[in-house]
């Protein structure tokens, strides 16, 4: 009932906006991301709590024996401890998790501009498809007409039998092109529905079109801005300083740690045991001069852990310029041929319309207006593939480049 409902639906009108803002609302990784963020931040407080106070309640039952008599002693005792020096170490673990709080944040944006471009691939997708579709079903529909042309011809003489039967091929290799065509549009948009969160039997009317609008950032400055926006770039960053927190921390466990402790206690020989106080309070300074060298050992791990955080960042770098150029190169590549492309177009519509009348007047052949055809079709086929490429190689320039959602 569910399938019939959705498919007697109207069609979904979408703009490539409005197809971004669902995705983002409805996919899961973003929702797993704000998890992961959500859990770094509440890592802050953990990290905080030890540099505030700890009450701690204890009670105890016991039966004893001393000499020959039992008895039954009952106590209860409240300890606050505090930490008043921890050589560092709590303060590294803090800032550690502030900075992990940040490399979360950045994974979220991250989450969310690899969505935008799942997005906008797809969208781009369900447009090249529907416009093949377009194309090939002209395309059929010239041929029929040719055919018709070609048969009437045929009826009174002035054309062979094998000008019908070459037609009759044509035309019906071309129907099954345009039976690919069809399917290929069915999968774009079950892909497309998939990414948006929208059921994957809805039709859609996409409200924008493959079109060229020129990028006017240079190539070195698209480096330049993803060097400083990416968030894999400004999330290495982060991570070698987590790196150097950590080893202050290894260099502060073998500083002295100092404590405080209050505490009170009742106890007796009846329950609850709310007599004989006893209190105290003091300072407890601990040092572990010699641990058999583990210490310095995690000193060394973590002096490891920085070079190696240096050395991703630098490796991160160039992994993000590749992308950029890659990017870069694919957009600009598609962008020549979209001029070219649609020159050729228009020169193959003329010489179609040649090749007919020529035909039509007995003085050209059947082969030249298929010839002519076939030129027309893989034109505009390759116009679509151009606007097609530009438009996904932009867009996956933009998420090379760590362009936020917003465009900022």
């Amino acid at each position: 009932m569910l399938h019939t409902v959705v498919g007697l639906a109207a069609p979904v009108e979408m703009t490539l906006e409005e197809s971004i803002a669902m995705a983002l609302k409805n996919n899961s990784a973003i929702k797993l991301a704000n998890m992961a963020r959500d859990s770094a931040e509440q890592a802050i407080d953990v990290a905080k709590g030890a540099k505030g106070a700890t009450v701690t309640l204890t009670h105890s039952d016991a039966r004893l024996k001393n000499t020959g008599s039992s008895y039954n002693k009952f106590a209860n005792n409240i300890t606050v401890g505090m930490n008043l020096y921890t050589g560092g170490q709590t303060e590294s673990a803090i800032e550690s998790a502030k900075l992990s709080l940040k490399v979360s944040d950045l994974s979220v944006e991250e989450s969310k501009q690899q969505i935008k471009l799942n997005a906008t691939t797809t969208y781009f997708t369900v447009l090249q498809t529907q416009n093949a579709v377009k194309a090939d079903q002209e395309t059929v529909d010239q041929m029929t007409v040719h055919l018709a042309n070609v048969q009437a011809q045929y009826a009174v003489g002035t054309v062979a039998k094998t000008d019908v039967l070459a037609s009759q091929v044509a035309l019906a290799n071309y129907q099954q092109v345009l039976t690919k065509a069809h399917n290929s549009y069915d999968v774009a948009v079950a892909s497309f529905n998939n990414v948006v969160g929208l059921p994957l039997s809805s039709d859609l009317i996409l409200k924008d079109n493959l079109k060229h609008e020129k990028y006017t950032m240079s190539f070195a400055d698209s480096i330049k801005y993803a060097l400083e926006h990416r968030p894999e770039a400004i999330q290495t960053k982060y991570n070698i300083d987590i790196a150097k927190e950590t080893m202050k921390s290894a260099q502060g466990a073998k500083l002295p740690t100092v404590t405080a402790a209050a505490s009170t206690g009742w106890s007796d020989t009846n329950f609850p045991g709310t007599d004989n106080n006893t209190w105290s309070i003091g300072l407890t300074a601990t040092w572990t001069p010699f641990d058999a060298g583990v210490n310095n050992a995690k000193i060394k791990r973590a002096d490891s852990a920085v070079q190696t955080a240096i050395e991703t960042a630098k490796q991160t770098k160039d992994t993000i310029e590749l992308a950029v150029r890659t990017a870069y190169l694919t957009m600009t590549e598609a962008e020549k041929r979209i001029d070219t492309s649609q020159v050729t177009v228009e020169q193959g519509q003329e010489n179609l319309k040649i090749a007919q009348v020529r035909y039509s007047a007995g003085v050209g052949t059947n082969t030249d207006v298929i010839d002519a055809q076939v030129a027309l079709t893989t034109a505009k086929m390759n116009y679509i593939q151009a606007l097609y490429d530009y438009n996904t190689g932009k867009a996956q320039l933009e998420k090379a480049m760590g362009i936020s959602v917003t465009g900022k």
